[in-house]
């Protein structure tokens, strides 16, 4: 292996638009309408309307931004060309350390639908091992598993859909978004939930992070065929595809349950199917679920191993972990140890509830992205000027709708990686 290699472009665009798509529709789609729904009510699918439009601010900066920096990175590299290196830093390492606990999340969540919980965490640890080593063999076979994994979960969802067109048990009515007012009352409350505009914003960012998975195609872009053409492509139809299929999953979802039942389902679209008289179903949803999460999980090895290799080509991690491997051009080293962290942690912590910092690291993530795409110079824009500055309001926006608790994690992260970075460039500078 050698730090200085370049990763070899393999990717062509139904390549990329599959690895988009396998972050995109993942195991969100099966689990966010829920506290979705108990956050905005009949304004769910409002929520889901704000969540797409900031998402497509988001996605149209990257696609501008790639299609001039196609390196690995996505951001990082960004941040870096445009604003400066404190800002490619603050969202490299929001991004690596958030999206390695997203890594284990999405482990345990495979887990918990393929197996009884005596073995979630053996089997999570063995996805894990099994991906990183699919990873491992080159960026081609990564494309094929997330183009086998995509098909599959489509199939389960257009079944889910299917089910509320022509199953027996769904109520069109039920989807009837009430007026939001001024002041943030709704003129009138839906089962148990009442609409304010701090719950359909709150619902906006749950939902929005499902969306987030285009980044993953910028992320990889030293590995896409013609770049500058291929990357804005694939990003704007995985983003539109993934836009479809959860309004879609949503409409369906909100008639078959409506918004108090829907808000109270454990497993939302096992609850639709069963409430549209298509019980036989459920174990399907549930070997889709379980699809999903892996190729989630997927997309986040790929993801993450290339923000980790850009960052450590920069110093900004352990410079060992740029090495590439020679025949199969993949950041080997720096993968292996991210499944070696994710397996401990699988093995020892449950990370599904205690999470909220990657959320504030992707809105962080995407800030900067946005930020980036503004200082652009008018021969580089592709897109409407005033989008990037929608997008970066939007993410400041939906910061003020996480918990709390979420905002003080998202920000000691931030906070101890500033701290590190000083002292290794203190220590690099007395060593020089």
């Amino acid at each position: 292996m050698t730090a200085s290699t370049p990763l070899a472009r393999r990717l062509g665009l139904g390549d990329a638009v599959f690895i988009g798509l396998g972050a995109m529709i993942g195991a969100g789609v099966f689990s966010a309408f829920a506290p979705a729904a108990a956050a905005a009510g009949a304004g769910l699918l409002v929520g889901l309307a704000i969540a797409a439009v900031v998402a497509y601010c988001n996605a149209t900066s990257s696609a501008q931004l790639a299609a001039v920096y196609p390196a690995a990175g996505g951001t990082y590299v960004y941040g870096r060309e445009r604003l400066g290196p404190w800002w490619g830093f603050a969202a490299g390492w929001s991004f690596v350390i958030g999206k390695t606990a997203s890594c284990a999340a999405m482990a345990l969540t495979f887990a918990a639908y393929a197996v009884p919980d005596a073995w979630g965490r053996p089997v999570a640890a063995a996805a894990v091992a099994a991906l990183v080593l699919v990873n491992s063999f080159g960026v081609t076979r990564t494309a094929f598993v997330a183009r086998v994994i995509v098909v599959a979960v489509l199939a389960v969802l257009a079944i889910v859909v299917a089910s509320g067109l022509w199953g027996g048990g769904a109520d069109a009515a039920a989807t009837a978004v009430t007026a939001v007012t001024s002041d943030g009352a709704s003129g009138a409350a839906v089962g148990a939930a009442s609409v304010t505009v701090y719950g359909v914003l709150q619902a906006a960012g749950l939902l929005f992070f499902a969306f987030a998975g285009y980044a993953r195609i910028a992320t990889m872009g030293e590995e896409v065929r013609d770049p500058a053409r291929t990357i804005p492509r694939a990003i704007g139809i995985a983003f539109g595809v993934a836009v479809v299929v959860y309004a879609a999953i949503g409409v369906t979802a909100l008639a078959a349950l409506g918004p108090a039942g829907l808000a109270s389902a454990s497993d939302p679209l096992a609850s639709a199917v069963v409430a549209n008289g298509w019980a036989w179903a459920v174990p399907v949803v549930t070997v889709g679920a379980a699809l999903a999460s892996l190729g989630a999980l997927l997309a986040l090895i790929a993801g993450v191993g290339r923000t980790t290799l850009a960052m450590a080509r920069e110093g900004d991690l352990p410079r060992w972990l740029s090495a590439v491997h020679p025949r199969y051009s993949v950041p080997r080293r720096a993968e292996f140890v991210l499944g070696a962290i994710v397996v401990v942690l699988v093995l020892t912590v449950d990370l599904r509830g205690a999470i909220g910092f990657s959320s504030f690291g992707v809105l962080l993530y995407y800030f900067v992205a946005n930020t980036a795409a503004l200082t652009q110079p008018r021969e580089h824009r592709r897109y409407w000027r005033p989008l990037p500055v929608l997008g970066a309001i939007g993410c400041l926006v939906l910061v003020v709708t996480l918990p709390p608790v979420a905002i003080v994690v998202g920000v000691g992260v931030l906070a101890v990686g500033v701290v590190v970075r000083l002292v290794a460039r203190r220590l690099a500078r007395r060593a020089g």
